[in-house]
């Protein structure tokens, strides 16, 4: 059997599963099997498969059958141009959250050129809701200048992304948080029992849980997150692979809007003067997360459309006034 009859073979099982990537899933699980590039494979398609490998190939469509994504059978996935390690502790990335970090580099671009003080000082950015840390680590990777923090309710996640950004992240660190949500950062100049800082630095420190400190807190020039935003009652109706994805980085709630109220409603007391916040959100709640913005005295509010033109993330700037 060449490589081109056990794609061709591999991709009719899977359509016929009703898998849309079919081909594309049986092209990257082969590649990953003879350790070529997608290209090479492609190129390679009438080189004829040895048993072992179609063998060790059948085994890998055989759990993509079942269900579990490409990217957990690989244990990676593309993201921004970078490679992320992931795994059942973390929400795949997916291209429409390329979307977020688009907006946050616009943003975050358009305040250095308009701040002369902000472009000689590092931009604080917080990630919420930081998953596998592809959005925290695609912004550092980008703008090594940002000063970024992240914080996620799950241990096993943000080793994840510590990982993820020792391999990503030559030069400078992210500051990563375990706890809910803004209860996740430490309280300034808090002293841990053995005398250390309990911030979690990538490269050179280890976890802890920051969720009982209580918090004076730091501020931030931008706030990004995508949060768990689909229905509660929705989370059966997902296909099976999507169901395999930690639940807690997909239950928003009863409405879906559980944890981007909350970010919203915890956002002023962490933004700088004239700070923004970026989410990630269905198109289908945009307008109702206008009017939750427009409670707690946001404005400028943008809202970004992903590359299947659909309205993805919306960010609006907060009007400080006196707390």
């Amino acid at each position: 059997m060449t490589i081109r009859e056990a794609l061709v073979q591999a991709g009719i099982g899977l359509k016929q599963a009703g898998i849309i990537t079919a081909s594309l899933d049986a092209s990257l699980l082969l590649a990953e099997v003879l350790n070529v590039s997608h290209t090479t494979l492609i190129a390679s398609a009438d080189e004829p498969l040895s048993q072992e490998a179609h063998t060790v190939f059948n085994v890998l469509i055989g759990r993509r059958l079942k269900g579990e994504c490409t990217a957990y059978i690989l244990g990676k996935k593309e993201f921004w141009g970078l490679e992320f390690l992931v795994n059942f502790s973390v929400l795949v990335p997916r291209p429409d959250t390329e979307t977020l970090v688009e907006a946050a580099i616009t943003i975050c671009s358009e305040r250095l050129a308009a701040d002369n003080e902000a472009a000689h000082n590092a931009l604080r950015v917080l990630d919420l809701c930081t998953g596998s840390g592809a959005v925290a680590i695609s912004l550092k990777h980008e703008m090594p200048q940002m000063d970024v923090w992240a914080t996620d309710l799950s241990a096993e996640a943000l080793e994840t992304a510590k990982t993820n950004a020792e391999r990503l992240l030559r030069d400078g660190k992210i500051h990563f948080y375990q706890g809910d949500l803004y209860n996740a950062l430490p309280e300034k100049n808090h002293k841990s029992h053995n005398g250390g800082c309990p911030s979690l630095i990538t490269h050179c420190s280890s976890l802890a849980d920051n969720s009982s400190f209580p918090i004076p807190h730091p501020e931030f020039s931008l706030i990004v997150s995508n949060p768990p935003y689909i229905p509660s009652d929705a989370i059966k109706t997902l296909p099976d692979e999507i169901k395999k994805e930690p639940l807690i980085a997909l239950d928003g709630g009863k409405s879906g809007l559980d944890i981007i109220g909350r970010i919203i409603d915890g956002a002023p007391e962490y933004l700088t003067p004239g700070g923004t916040l970026a989410m990630e959100a269905d198109p289908r709640q945009m307008e109702k997360i206008i009017v939750l913005l427009e409670k707690r005295r946001f404005s400028n509010i943008i809202k970004y459309k992903d590359l299947s033109g659909q309205e993805r993330v919306i960010t609006g700037k907060y009007n400080q006034i006196e707390r």
